[in-house]
């Protein structure tokens, strides 16, 4: 009976449930009432209106849905911001990751999740149990390596941008400097970059319009982000406590970046304000340790030990790495002797803040007192409201700093002069507010054309403040904004469709006017002259002189005489239209129509057969092939002047060129008694192929047809085409 009894114990003990399986049981009921307090409703086109009880609960919701969407993407947006991208990518990647740990290492990360307010917490719990959720009622889809997500993983992302400013730091120069064995030198290294790079200058566009300009007297507001695309979706997130934004959000994050609620809407550029600096330290190595100098003192430099983990042929394998932190920031790279620290805002806790309060305002007044949390650092912001209301904030942290030196060199970080003194106010940063002319535009261009004659002045405000200079976007939105009247919301979309393209008149009046030069042209390049003077400088999809215009411009860029002269595209423009010599303009010209014709095979091939959309799957890096399906795009890149930008690249050994950025998502939106939307999305929702929703808005967006949006409950109900919890459906390639 002993005996027996022995067996009977080890048998119950072998049947008992582990501690690790109780807590996962114990988790997964967690989830399953929290799913309870969600509805999701997806809309015609894929769309995820998510209704929450409390904030958490519609973040918990809205992660759940992104995930649907694209896991893909959400996945490795945090592989690359908590700085792992080498255990998937290599060793080429490590010294991406070593940047992420030198600003915050996963254990800082941690404890700013622990230093959060209660509310800021419960949002970070939401975002991880949402994803982890999914994974948990989804066992066919397959991490690439994050296998749970943690509620402290938000705070390395928690900006919006593309990459935000830490991207601006080259993971080449702290190769250079960390990678102190030759034997592990690495030949190519990750350059760092969330985003996709494409042959474009990279920005967005803003307008805000007064009821001034508007038929129905209410504020409107274009939201025109030039983004890599596929990189945002679409999105509705509303919560029982006060929570009703929609627009874009950046995949794996928790707050609507660009958008709008009922009654505030915001839209965000790039901007050319100064706020990454570098400080030159003087180094000691003593016995006690490595020193720098600062004033009288010599301070302590602090050291981080950081193993990261990279993929090699033999597996997994570990690198050590010693990273260091002066009170300036961290040692990113050398100047000859001196050690470079690199200053950027890294204020996590506040920004995530900023980031979700935002969303939130109800007017300009509590709008503007959430900008004083001053730390959304890499955009200028355009917002339009309910009141009337307009605006333009030009940055939003900007340091203080000595304005006797110039900070776009390194400064001496042993001059405790050269410290940054605390941020700028609101009030003291270039700021735009209800302008007298009724309209208020940035396109990545200078703040001091931003509303016209009533613009802020140069003179009023420190150097490092701009440094953007005007662009042709800047001075196309200008000129249509001059003659804008009784703006609907159809007039405002022709206005940022607007086909005229400035950089291509000035370019190719320079060409015609060198061509005049010429005693002897053959049949070719006469056909060729003949269709440039006939236009009239508007892109569209059958046009033949926008092609030989961007052959003309290609070849010209690829030349010697434009790379010993490179500088900023009006400047370069300027260049190859009136400061060359007649003789270069048509040497290059003829290059290029030969190229042209030896491509296609004719001169009077339209720009739709060179400029086109391929979305071959969901692959975040896509290939382009010629021999594939593919739409014809009658969009330019914004270097033009386009508004409407489609910036693209080759394939490898492809002829046509195919779009990888520029308009993506786009709305707008006018603040009346009810908001009232449009929107449209490149591609479309899904980020799987086998979802209707991967390629429904192609059509539209090659045509410039913007969807109703559906914001109020009633109308959302009405477009509805699945309405489910999270964790209730399996398939939702069909929604």
């Amino acid at each position: 009976m002993k005996n027996l009894y022995f067996i009977f114990l080890l048998l119950m003990l072998g049947c008992a449930p582990s501690e690790q399986e109780t807590s996962r049981n114990n988790e997964l009921q967690r989830w399953k009432e929290q799913a309870n307090n969600v509805e999701i409703i997806r809309d015609d086109y894929g769309v995820p209106h998510i209704y929450g009880k409390t904030d958490a609960d519609a973040v918990f919701g809205l992660l759940y849905a992104q995930c649907e969407d694209d896991f893909n993407r959400v996945e490795q947006n945090y592989i690359w911001a908590t700085g792992r991208l080498a255990e998937v990518e290599g060793a080429s990647a490590l010294y991406s990751d070593l940047r992420a740990h030198l600003y915050m290492t996963p254990e800082e990360a941690i404890q700013n999740f622990e230093q959060s307010p209660e509310w800021l917490q419960k949002l970070c719990v939401g975002f991880a149990d949402g994803i982890n959720y999914y994974l948990a009622s989804h066992p066919e889809v397959t991490p690439k390596l994050i296998k749970r997500f943690e509620p402290w993983m938000p705070f390395y992302f928690s900006e919006g941008s593309i990459g935000g400013d830490i991207e601006r730091v080259s993971t080449k120069k702290i190769q250079t400097f960390y990678d102190v064995s030759p034997e592990k030198g690495i030949a190519s290294v990750h350059d760092g970059k969330l985003g996709l790079t494409y042959g474009d200058l990279q920005g967005s566009n803003g307008i805000a319009i007064s009821g001034k300009h508007t038929a129905s007297k209410n504020a409107m507001l274009l939201i025109n982000p030039h983004t890599s695309f596929f990189f945002r979706g679409e999105v509705h997130v509303v919560s029982e406590e006060g929570l009703n934004a929609y627009g874009a959000v950046t995949w794996g994050q928790f707050f609507i970046y660009q958008g709008f609620n009922e009654a505030t809407g915001w839209m965000h550029t790039s901007t050319g304000t100064d706020i990454i600096d570098e400080f030159e330290e003087t180094i000691i190595d003593t016995k006690k340790g490595i020193k720098y100098i600062y004033g009288d003192e010599k301070r302590t430099l602090e050291e981080l030990p950081i193993s990261l983990k990279y993929l090699s042929e033999n597996g997994i394998e570990e690198r050590d790495f010693i990273g260091y932190r002066s009170h300036h920031g961290p040692i990113t790279h050398s100047n000859e002797d001196k050690w470079v620290a690199t200053a950027l805002m890294w204020k996590p806790i506040k920004a995530l803040q900023q980031s979700f309060i935002r969303t939130k305002q109800k007017n300009h007044a509590g709008f503007k007192e959430m900008m004083n949390l001053r730390t959304n650092s890499s955009n200028n912001t355009v917002f339009a409201d309910k009141e009337g209301n307009i605006a333009y904030y030009h940055g939003n942290f900007i340091p203080k700093r000595n304005a006797e030196l110039d900070y776009t060199q390194p400064v001496d970080g042993s001059n405790p002069d050269t410290d940054w003194k605390g941020l700028h106010e609101v009030d003291e940063n270039i700021l735009v507010v209800n302008p007298e002319n009724g309209w208020i535009q940035n396109c990545n261009s200078t703040p001091f054309t931003s509303a016209g004659i009533y613009s802020p002045k140069p003179e009023n405000y420190p150097r490092y403040m701009s440094s953007f200079p005007e662009n042709y976007r800047g001075i196309h939105a200008i000129e249509l904004l001059k003659k804008a009247n009784d703006l609907t919301l159809d007039k405002l979309i022709d206005l940022a469709y607007d086909p005229y393209l400035p950089g291509a008149e000035i370019l190719i009046k320079g060409l015609l006017e060198a061509s005049k030069s010429m005693k002897e042209l053959n049949q070719n390049q006469k056909k060729a002259l003949n269709e440039l003077e006939k236009w009239d400088f508007k892109v569209r999809v059958n046009s033949i002189p926008m092609l030989l215009t961007q052959y003309y411009l290609n070849t010209y860029i690829g030349s010697e005489n434009i790379r010993k002269k490179r500088r900023g595209f009006i400047n370069m423009v300027n260049y190859m239209a009136n400061e060359s010599s007649y003789e270069e303009r048509m040497t290059v010209f003829f290059k290029a129509v030969d190229q042209l014709e030896s491509d296609f095979g004719s001169l009077e091939t339209p720009w739709g057969e060179y400029n086109r959309y391929q979305r071959i799957n969901g692959d975040i890096i896509q290939k382009f092939n010629d021999s594939l399906p593919s739409k014809p795009i009658g969009m330019a890149s914004g270097y033009w002047g386009a508004l409407a930008s489609f910036g693209t690249r080759h394939g490898e050994n492809t002829k046509r060129v195919y779009g990888v950025g520029g308009n993506s998502f786009v709305a707008v939106v006018e603040f009346g008694d009810k908001v009232t939307a449009r929107s449209l999305l490149a591609g479309g929702q899904s980020g799987n192929p086998k979802s209707k929703h991967f390629d429904d808005q192609v059509e539209a967006y090659a045509e410039g047809k913007f969807k109703n949006v559906a914001y109020y409950r009633e109308d959302v109900i009405k477009r509805a085409v699945s309405t489910y919890r999270p964790g209730e459906l399996k398939d939702t390639s069909n929604h």
